[in-house]
């Protein structure tokens, strides 16, 4: 799949955002929906999408990618005081060629953990919905 391209309203974040698939939400707000990866790379993988309908952040408009940002960076410090990790990786890819697997924007906030090794991104074993929802609210709990 090429950078260009429709975005899919049925492509899963469109899903979760209109409620059909559930997810154990960290944020939302207006435009961003925060929610707990369900394939982690590790404890406390977290994802940062917008409401807007956006294949990636080429088609994206700014005004969006500023709301994004700065809520991934909020979000991305309440992961890092929650999970105290070594290290925390935010990304974001653009195309399947960069690892996109899923084609509406988003940023995964991933914390890194000395000698433990990071989970598959496409392919990893699901984890529990009820540890992802436990670990949202001890997020959330960590939000300003």
């Amino acid at each position: 799949m090429s950078l260009n391209g429709t975005y899919d309203p049925d492509n899963i974040f469109a899903k979760i955002l209109r409620g059909d698939i559930p997810n154990a939400t960290v944020f939302e707000n207006d435009h961003i929906l925060s929610f707990m990866d369900a394939f982690p790379q590790s404890k406390g993988h977290t994802l940062v999408i917008p409401k807007t309908p956006s294949r990636n952040l080429f088609d994206t408009d700014p005004g969006v990618l500023v709301k994004l940002i700065s809520k991934t960076q909020i979000i991305a410090n309440a992961v890092r005081q929650t999970f105290n990790p070594d290290g925390i990786t935010i990304t974001q890819f653009n195309g399947a060629p960069a690892g996109q697997t899923v084609f509406h924007l988003h940023f995964h906030i991933i914390p890194r953990y000395k000698d433990m090794a990071l989970g598959s991104h496409a392919g990893g074993q699901m984890a529990d919905f009820e540890d992802l929802k436990e670990q949202a609210a001890k997020i959330r709990h960590n939000l300003p």
